[in-house]
């Protein structure tokens, strides 16, 4: 294993927020390498000091070689919540119910984000399962209005750094540090921590926004939790952002005990033939 502060590999797919974490690790020494398409380089198996930033589908293929344990936040994490974070009804459906659902409704893909979170005007307008594979289960969940939404990155249940993400469903990022939420984001992700934080990784994002919905006055509520080495990181610290990165697909070996439930499972290998 490397003595120095070991490397950090990317997904061919490239996008602004790896730039920016790019940039990071190499301002403290980190070596940064875009993996090609067809997997990871020998020079870089069995190092034991790597790291990931990019998507789950190619992440899962490339974990193992290089070592890497990707954390992320459990499917069932945001219907399990109490409705004091969530402050709508959500739950989890398989797809083919979820097709029979008059709306509108919100839904939300499985981990591998087959197809786009949104709102739909009813079950029938999501895609069918793929043939012959399993029935998966997605995310439903009445419609609100987000007011605005911040993300934050989460170290041991710190947060570490910040960003405004949208402001009533349209991109426009600002810092979370001196924004005129600020102390309101910090005190309701406090509450969060305080009582759910051991349902977390140690490294993880967290999105959370000020909602309205008829009848209702406008209250702060959990969006959604997100794997960190695959969150963007609009207008947040992007060294601060690299710390919680680092953590969430490390070296194998050095995942703490508290995060070994949160790690993504190894790909099924295929079936050999006779």
């Amino acid at each position: 294993m490397s003595s120095g502060p070991g490397f950090l590999a990317l997904a061919p797919h490239r996008s602004g927020t790896a730039s920016l974490l790019s940039d990071a690790a190499r301002r403290r020494g980190m070596e940064v390498t875009v993996l090609p398409a067809d997997g990871v380089p020998e020079r870089y198996r069995g190092r034991e000091d790597g790291h990931y930033y990019g998507g789950p589908r190619f992440g899962s293929r490339v974990a193992d070689p290089l070592g890497v344990a990707l954390l992320e936040p459990h499917d069932g994490w945001l219907d399990a919540l109490p409705g004091a974070f969530t402050g709508r009804s959500v739950s989890r459906v398989p797809l083919s119910e979820a097709r029979r659902r008059t709306g509108p409704l919100f839904v939300k893909p499985p981990t591998d984000k087959s197809f786009p979170a949104a709102v739909h005007r009813d079950g029938a307008c999501l895609p069918q399962p793929p043939p012959g594979s399993e029935d998966p289960l997605v995310q439903i969940s009445e419609v609100v209005t987000w007011e605005d939404e911040f993300r934050l990155y989460l170290l041991d249940g710190e947060i570490r750094t910040g960003s405004r993400y949208a402001v009533h469903g349209l991109l426009d990022p600002a810092p979370l540090a001196g924004h005129p939420q600020e102390a309101a984001v910090h005190a309701f992700a406090g509450r969060l921590i305080e009582e759910c934080g051991d349902t977390l990784p140690g490294g993880v994002v967290v999105d959370v926004g000020r909602m309205s919905r008829p009848g209702r006055a406008v209250g702060w509520a959990v969006v959604e939790a997100n794997m960190a080495w695959f969150s963007t990181v609009y207008a947040a610290d992007p060294d601060r952002a690299l710390d919680v990165v680092l953590r969430s697909a490390g070296p194998g070996s050095l995942v703490r005990e508290r995060d070994l439930t949160f790690r993504r499972a190894r790909p099924a290998e295929p079936a050999s033939r006779a």
